[in-house]
């Protein structure tokens, strides 16, 4: 059974290009596109041009940039907004009651929940999910007046060191295989105190529209501190049928009881000729040290890239924060800007950086510093929304036997921001 492997299962659609040839593809105007996932990013939006003017020196004036960078860390590469990929039932689908109206024995067909994964929508809650596994192995399947089929099946797979694993899976599809959907739920459970939650979901459209979606969350005790830990985590993808378009993401937090926690995210997508990636980071050891980055980038098939990133390290008041925007022509011409502040701790900022167009500033200034030394969702926090979770029940263990954990993995450690991706 896929859901209870302890391995991850690989995104199931390809998110290369449909075609070659994409760079002689017109240009579409905006109330051409047909595809949801993306609309078209603008280039030169993407260089965040509120970062090169925050860190530019107008006489002896600057400007402080704490809050926009929180808010960078977060953003996206585009200011485009979020859109999901259509959904089977926005293009005249059959409708929900009539797709699934028959009822079994043991009670309704299961009902398709095939909303496609949105963009920027980071990890969802278990509540969002509303996993409900059945104490009772189940299976089923049925056809309905219009030909579309279904299936609903549900057990328990049972191993060494008392691993459980509570599974069910459900599904269905039109009579001609044109629209499909399925949906995976899981618990997990062994000796170790270690308790799995997860969830994964797939679906088509007529269209050619396709779609995928996966989430996780772990509860397990550090091997290396003692201290127990909570992990979530969250996969997403879409794909267009009608255009070369589409989209990834790939969620991830890590707590422990002392407050050391990890997040961070990768994305990537692409709207015909045009291809974009973003990546940031956060790490604090619970003991007062940050760093937080971010690496945005595009490129086109013509050879076009730009980007922007940043990093910042803190501790006690002191750290600093440095960065880049940049520019790269097909032709092999390259404009940068790069900058820089070193925070001493006691009211004063060094501020420097300079330009390949011979721009450049060096001054200390007056001014407050200003970071986030602790998360602003912590382990307090994800304890509280995990309470399924917790719930999960392991195989009782009999007397006199012990688990056996594996010390084979590495100690946790920061997460370094990436090299240059320019």
């Amino acid at each position: 059974m896929a859901a209870c492997s302890r391995g991850l299962v690989p995104p199931p659609f390809d998110l290369a290009p449909r075609r070659a040839g994409a760079a002689s593809w017109p240009r579409p105007s905006r109330g051409a596109i047909r595809c949801c996932c993306y609309a078209r990013p603008e280039p030169r939006r993407l260089l965040s041009p509120e970062r090169a003017e925050e860190r530019r020196v107008d006489g002896n004036k600057t400007t402080t940039a704490a809050a926009a960078a929180r808010g960078r860390r977060r953003g996206g590469l585009t200011n485009v907004p979020s859109l999901p990929f259509p959904s089977s039932r926005s293009r005249r689908q059959p409708k929900q009651q009539d797709f699934y109206p028959r009822c079994t024995p043991r009670g309704p067909a299961p009902q398709s929940r095939d909303t496609p994964p949105k963009r920027d929508t980071g990890i969802a809650s278990e509540k969002e999910w509303g996993i409900n596994l059945l104490d009772e192995s189940v299976k089923e399947s049925g056809t309905n007046e219009d030909g579309s089929t279904w299936y609903r099946e549900s057990g328990e797979d049972l191993g060494e060191n008392g691993y459980r694993c509570r599974w069910a899976r459900m599904g269905g599809q039109t009579q001609d295989g044109s629209t499909e959907w399925k949906e995976t739920w899981w618990e997990k459970s062994d000796w170790t105190g270690y308790k799995e939650l997860g969830a994964e979901k797939s679906g088509k459209n007529a269209e050619g529209d396709s779609w995928w979606e996966k989430w996780k969350e772990v509860l397990h005790q550090d091997e290396w501190s003692n201290l127990a830990r909570l992990e979530r985590s969250a996969e997403k993808q879409a794909k267009s049928g009608a255009e070369n378009a589409g989209w990834y993401e790939k969620w991830w937090e890590k707590y422990d009881a002392k407050g050391w926690t990890e997040k961070g995210a990768h994305k990537y997508g692409r709207l015909n000729e045009q291809s974009w990636w973003e990546r940031w980071g956060e790490h604090y050891d619970g003991r007062g040290s940050v760093l937080k980055w971010t690496d945005k980038w595009a490129e086109t098939d013509l050879g076009t890239r730009w980007g922007d990133k940043w990093e910042e390290k803190f501790f006690s008041g002191i750290g600093s924060r440095q960065g880049e925007t940049w520019h790269a022509s097909p032709g092999g011409d390259r404009w940068s800007r790069t900058w820089g502040e070193e925070h001493y701790g006691n009211g004063k900022v060094h501020k420097y950086g300079k330009s390949t167009t011979g721009e450049s500033w060096d001054l200390v200034v007056d001014e407050e510093t200003y970071y986030e030394a602790e998360p602003h969702y912590g382990w307090a926090d994800v304890v509280g929304d995990s309470t399924q979770l917790l719930s999960i029940q392991p195989v009782e263990r009999p007397p006199g036997v012990f688990p056996t954990i594996d010390f084979s993995s590495s100690p946790p450690g920061m997460m370094p921001p990436p090299s240059s991706m320019e």
